[in-house]
This record gives structure tokens, C-alpha cells and sequence, in this order.
């Protein structure tokens, strides 16, 4: 059995300024501060002779692995990324950055998400992924709106209870 995998899907190329700053400020940290500690323990681990039995230079020669992945993907995915700033031109509608809350047609149960790029996902914050079933569903809808989406658990059928776009870090 290989480890080939198939390349995953494409994910949208969108951000927003929050979620950007975050990502060069990672990239930032990684590459001045946390690199160059990592390499001056490489480089003490090394310095201690036979690396064949050395578990802090194994360790440290993972660590940087890690962090030079890390450095790679967000230098690729920086470049790419389109910062979405500002409300939409209709701002009575669910876009992108958009704060919307729904209630499930079933159970009554209101929730609130926003809208973010796959970058800067975050489910106890409520953010979902642009590219996400729900967020897909939910674009262009409007207060009073219902819609139905196909969801991991089965269909759904929500009601859009208010669309807000605010300004959050």
C-alpha cells in the first residue's frame, strides 16, 4: 500500500483582514523567534557527538521539520489569499464576513455563525469555512429566508433570523 494520496480539494482564496494579519504574524513568529532557537539547539544537540542515539538532536531535527512545513505552506498561501475587506454592497444579504443567525426549523435551537475564510475557521467561535455545506447554503439569503442544506448528520432546514457584518479582530 502506497502513502499516495489524492491532492485535496481546493480550498477559496479568501480572508479576511483579521485572519490575514494572523497568518503573517504566525509566519512572522515562526520564521524570527521560534526557527532560530530550534536551530541553535540543533546545532547544541549535533555538537554532542554520535546523533544515532541522541534523542534532543532527533527531536530538534523533527521540530524544525515542522516549523519549515509550517514556514513553506504559509508563504505559498499568503501570496494567494485575497483580503475581503468592507461590508458587501447589500449589506441585507449573507456574504462573505457576514454574522448571521439561523434557526433550526425542527428544534427551534437559534445559532449564530459568521462567515470566514478556510484559513481562520474556528467552531467554538461559530466561524465556518466559506467553503462549509452551511455557509454555502446560506449565501445570498436574507432575513425571513429558509433553506435547506445536507449536512454529515442528514438534511436540514433553517430560518434566517438576523444578518449583521461587523467588525471583529
Amino acid at each position: 500500500m502506497s502513502r499516495w494520496r489524492p491532492p485535496g480539494e481546493k480550498s477559496t482564496a479568501i480572508i479576511t483582514r483579521a485572519g490575514f494579519d494572523r497568518l503573517r504574524a504566525e509566519l512572522d513568529e515562526l520564521w524570527r523567534v521560534r526557527r532560530p532557537v530550534v536551530v541553535k539547539a540543533l546545532a547544541d544537540a549535533a555538537a554532542e557527538g554520535d546523533r544515532s542515539e541522541n534523542a534532543e538532536y532527533t527531536y530538534r531535527k523533527k521540530q524544525l521539520g515542522e516549523i519549515d512545513r509550517r514556514v513553506r505552506y504559509l508563504t505559498k498561501r499568503i501570496e494567494v489569499l485575497k483580503v475581503a475587506e468592507g461590508p458587501p454592497s447589500d449589506p441585507g444579504a449573507i456574504f462573505f464576513g457576514a454574522m448571521f443567525e439561523i434557526e433550526d426549523v425542527e428544534s427551534g435551537d437559534n445559532v449564530r455563525y459568521r462567515i470566514v475564510g478556510p484559513d481562520e475557521t474556528d467552531a467554538r467561535a461559530g466561524w465556518i469555512s466559506v467553503d462549509s455545506p452551511l455557509a454555502r447554503a446560506a449565501l445570498r439569503k436574507r432575513v425571513d429566508d429558509e433553506f435547506e442544506v445536507q449536512l454529515p448528520a442528514g438534511p436540514a432546514r433553517y430560518l434566517v433570523i438576523a444578518v449583521t457584518y461587523e467588525v471583529i479582530s
